[in-house]
């Protein structure tokens, strides 16, 4: 049996920073856990049952909603509560469930800094898989040094999928990941930086990592808020040019 080998992530706070609306959030964390690697070809294989070509690399091509279904076929697996359930292509967080899931990105940047306030926690190419490794795939998870909380990878070898919407004024739909990928240069390889994709999006430097921890309340957990989300939505006038329409 492949284990997912978890970390106990302490409560703290983290401050979140959104580039395009020039804002700050601080988002108060209860404790958590979080997985030591990204979920890997092996854990893939194992529980959803298809092939595994580098056992140990990062599981790949993984959209949001793949990432999601994964995190609950592991719950399946371990005899969980699974964290989701769907209609369709709409996911609800069940925040009170003890199953595996993606992490909120006020989590993820908590856990990836470990008590560090600069862009990475180390020395890049002691910790990160990045451009200057010359890769064309992602390397075998725990190939550099972990940060504090005995993380591996979460800079560079692959992005890494969050719960969170990237910006629903803008790209609607559209989720978070976060981390830097194989290929990204230094810049992009931080903990700060925010990208995105729709949720059926999917690429080769795209993973995830599981996390766990089940909150009292309904809709709002971690830095997260539906009614948060609603509001970021709401734009009052035209959308600008090249801006994602509504339901897409």
């Amino acid at each position: 049996m492949v284990e997912i080998e978890m970390a106990r992530i302490p409560a703290g706070t983290i401050v979140l920073h959104d580039a395009r609306t020039k804002t700050r959030r601080s988002a108060a964390l209860e404790p958590f856990e979080i997985a030591v690697y990204p979920v890997t070809q092996e854990q893939l294989a194992e529980i959803v049952g298809v092939e595994a070509s580098h056992p140990r690399r990062p599981a790949v091509e993984m959209s949001w909603l793949r990432a999601i279904r994964f995190c609950n076929a592991a719950s399946d697996w371990e005899g969980l509560d699974p964290a989701y359930s769907f209609e369709g292509e709409q996911v609800t967080w069940h925040v009170d469930a003890d199953g595996f899931r993606l992490p909120t990105e006020a989590e993820w940047e908590f856990a990836c800094r470990a008590g560090s306030a600069a862009a990475q926690y180390g020395p890049l190419a002691e910790v990160a898989w990045t451009a200057a490794d010359g890769l064309s795939a992602p390397a075998d998870v725990g190939g550099k040094h972990p940060n504090l909380f005995g993380l591996f990878d979460t800079l560079g070898n692959v992005w890494e999928w969050c719960w969170d919407l990237l910006d629903p004024a803008r790209y609607d739909e559209y989720r978070v990941f976060r981390g830097g990928g194989f290929a990204d240069d230094a810049h992009s390889v931080r903990a700060g930086v925010r990208r995105g994709g729709h949720p059926r999006m999917h690429h080769d430097d795209v993973g995830l990592r599981v996390a766990r921890g089940g909150f009292d309340g309904a809709d709002a957990a971690q830095g997260w808020s539906a009614a948060v989300d609603a509001e970021r939505a709401a734009v009052d006038a035209p959308l600008p040019p090249g801006w994602t329409p509504r339901g897409r």
